[in-house]
C-alpha cells in the first residue's frame, strides 16, 4: 500500500486556489484538507508544496506516439515518459500508426502494448477510412475514447472522403467523433500554384496558404452541418484559423454542446512570422497561420468558443524534418513542454491558471465523459502535477526526454516547471526523475 502526504501547496481547481493538503492512498485521493491540518503518520513520502501550485494532471486528447510501425520516430515508452515528466498523466492516442487502428484486433494490440509500458493513463482513437465501417460501429463507448476522420490528406490513406461513409460515421455511431478538417480539393489546387510557381523548392513560407484558412473552413463547416443533421457528437481538432471560430458557440453550458472545439499549443504560441526562422520545425497540418488567427484563437479559448487545449504531439527525426518544403513531414513533439508553455503564456497575461485547468483537464473530462479523472476530488484518481513558479527552466537538448530528441521550444527559457507528477497515485516523475516502477492504467468513460 502507498501513502503520499503533499502539504501546503496551492491547490489550483474548479475554479478555485486554496493552500490545502493531500492525502494519496494507493491510486486515489483520500483527503482534500486546509493547509497543515493532516497529522503526520507513516507515509511512502511527505512532499512539501510551499509556495508550489498544485494542478490536475493534464489530459492529452490527441498525440502521435508512433507505436506500431513508426518506432524509429517514437515509441508509447519514450513519449509517455516525456508526457508524465511535463505535468501530462492521461493520453489518447490516435489512430495512424503503422498498421493503423482500423480494426478492433489491431486497436487492442495497442492498449495490450501501452499496459505493458505506458507511464501515463491511456486512451486510444478507432480509426475511420472509406472501407471499415462495420468494424467502427463495434467500438466500445466504455472503454474507447471516440472515433477518429479524417477529413483532409493529412496521414497516408487514412482519408474519408465518401459522402456515405461521413454520414453514416455521423448518423450511426453513438460516440464522439473526433475530425482532423482541411478540404482536400483545395489543397491540391493550391499546391499545383505552387509548384508552377516553384517547382520543388516552394518556401516553407507558402505552407499556411496552401494549407489555407478556406481549406480549414470548408472541412470544418461541412463537418458541422453533418454534425447537426445528425445530432452526432462532433469533437474538431487543432483549430487554427479566425474564420473557424463562428462554427462554436459559447452561449450554452460545455455540457449541453454537441459539437465542441480544441486548440492546441502550437497554434496558441508560434505564428507565420517563425517560419522564417524555424522552417519545417514548426511546420504542422493545418498550419501556423498568421498573428491575428493566434490571437482570436486564445480569446476563444477564454470565451469558451475553444473548450480544450491539447499537443498534437507528432514526432519526426531530426533528419526527416531537415528536408525541403514538400519532403519534410509535419508535425513536432509538445507533450514535455505543453504545460511550462502554457504556464509561460499565463506569465504574459494570457490566459489565468484557472483557465489553463479548466481547458487542460476540466473540460476534457466533460468532453469524453471520463471517470474519475481531471478533478482534484477526494476519491478520484490522483492523477495531479506539482507545479514550481520559480524555475527558469532552459529548453535544451540535454533535458529532452523525446526519443526524437528535438523540440520545436528549444533555446527558450519558461519561468515554470513540472516539478512532480502523480499518474493514478503513483510517484513517476519528481525531482527531475522518472520512477518507472508502475504504470499508467487504461481510461474508462462514462457513457
Amino acid at each position: 500500500m502507498s501513502k503520499y502526504l503533499i502539504k501546503n501547496g496551492t491547490v489550483v481547481n474548479e475554479g478555485t486556489r486554496q493552500a490545502a493538503d493531500i492525502l494519496i492512498e494507493n491510486e486515489f485521493i483520500s483527503k482534500i484538507a486546509p493547509a497543515g491540518t493532516i497529522t503526520a503518520e507513516e507515509y511512502t513520502e511527505v512532499i512539501d508544496a510551499t509556495g508550489k501550485f498544485i494542478i490536475p494532471g493534464m489530459i492529452d486528447d490527441q498525440v502521435h506516439f508512433r507505436e506500431p510501425g513508426l518506432t524509429h520516430k517514437a515509441e508509447i515508452a519514450t513519449e509517455s515518459a516525456a508526457a508524465v515528466a511535463g505535468g501530462i498523466t492521461t493520453y489518447m492516442e490516435m489512430p495512424n500508426t503503422v498498421p493503423q487502428a482500423l480494426t478492433q484486433e489491431l486497436l487492442q494490440r495497442k492498449y495490450d502494448r501501452a499496459a505493458e509500458v505506458s507511464m501515463a493513463n491511456y486512451s486510444f482513437f478507432m480509426g475511420a477510412s472509406n472501407d471499415n465501417l462495420e468494424e467502427v460501429l463495434k467500438t466500445n463507448a466504455k472503454d474507447v475514447c471516440g472515433i477518429k476522420v479524417f477529413m483532409g490528406s493529412s496521414t497516408g490513406n487514412m482519408l474519408v472522403d465518401k459522402e456515405e461513409v461521413l454520414h453514416r460515421i455521423f448518423c450511426e455511431s453513438d460516440m464522439l467523433v473526433a475530425t482532423h478538417c482541411e478540404e482536400e480539393a483545395i489543397i491540391r489546387k493550391n499546391t499545383a500554384i505552387y509548384k508552377e510557381k516553384y517547382g520543388e523548392d516552394v518556401p516553407i513560407q507558402s505552407h499556411p496558404i496552401i494549407r489555407s484558412v478556406e481549406a480549414c473552413y470548408a472541412s470544418s463547416s461541412k463537418a458541422v452541418d453533418l454534425a447537426t443533421k445528425c445530432d452526432a457528437r462532433l469533437h474538431i481538432l487543432h483549430i487554427s484559423t479566425a474564420k473557424e471560430l463562428d462554427l462554436f458557440r459559447n452561449d450554452i453550458s460545455l455540457g449541453e454542446k454537441r459539437i465542441t472545439a480544441e486548440a492546441c499549443i502550437h497554434h496558441l504560441w508560434f505564428t507565420d512570422a517563425q517560419y522564417a526562422d524555424k522552417g519545417t520545425f514548426i511546420k504542422w497540418n493545418p498550419a501556423v497561420k498568421a498573428e491575428s488567427d493566434r490571437e482570436a484563437i486564445r480569446a476563444a479559448v477564454n470565451s469558451g468558443k475553444i473548450d480544450v487545449i491539447a499537443t498534437d504531439h507528432a514526432p519526426h527525426t531530426l533528419e526527416e524534418k531537415n528536408n525541403s518544403y514538400f519532403s519534410a513531414p509535419s508535425g513536432g513533439p509538445l507533450v514535455q513542454h505543453a504545460v511550462p508553455a502554457l504556464f509561460q503564456m499565463m506569465h504574459e497575461g494570457v490566459f489565468t491558471m484557472e483557465t489553463i485547468v479548466e481547458k487542460t483537464s476540466h473540460a476534457l473530462a466533460e468532453c469524453f465523459q471520463i471517470d474519475k479523472r481531471g478533478y482534484i476530488r477526494e476519491g478520484y484518481f490522483a492523477d495531479l502535477a506539482i507545479i514550481n513558479p520559480d524555475a527558469d527552466y532552459l529548453v535544451e537538448k540535454s533535458n529532452i526526454l523525446y526519443k526524437c530528441g528535438w523540440s520545436p521550444f528549444e533555446g527558450q527559457k519558461f519561468n515554470y516547471a513540472v516539478d512532480s507528477t502523480f499518474v493514478s497515485g503513483h510517484l513517476a516523475w519528481h525531482k527531475g526523475k522518472l520512477n518507472k516502477k508502475e504504470m499508467g492504467k487504461r481510461v474508462t468513460f462514462n457513457r
